[in-house]
């Protein structure tokens, strides 16, 4: 195992560790609980791609089918666990973007040295 490999698993542990990475596994666990609002979201999957099919080929939606998306998406949307799942993706979400740009501002410096320290 390489130096680059340990310390990616160090910065994995940290992260796996993190409030944020802990939030998500609940929200998503929130959700799969939820059997009521994930077979919503499994309709709500296979109506857009019947819909995106459709328009693929040039044709209308069916009225029923875009009211049906429709009222769907608005019931999945006011559903408390499905807003604490987008809350805490964003918030994960937000923790990976900094992560990454420490790591390009680690690899900018790291460009610049003239010293190696890979130990």
């Amino acid at each position: 195992m390489t130096v680059i490999d340990e310390k990616a698993q160090q910065l994995g542990t940290l992260i796996g560790q993190g409030e944020e990475y802990r939030a998500l596994i609940r929200a998503r666990d929130a959700l799969d609980g939820d059997k009521e609002l994930a077979g919503k979201l499994k309709r709500l999957e296979q109506l857009s791609m019947e819909l995106q099919q459709r328009l693929g080929r040039g044709e209308e939606p069916e009225q029923a089918q875009a009211d049906e998306y429709d009222g769907l998406f608005g019931e999945v949307q006011s559903s408390v666990t499905y807003q604490r799942l987008v809350a805490a993706q964003s918030n994960f979400d937000k923790v990976m973007h900094h992560v990454q740009e420490q790591i390009l501002e680690g690899m900018r410096q790291g460009a610049q040295s003239r010293i190696i320290t890979l130990s």
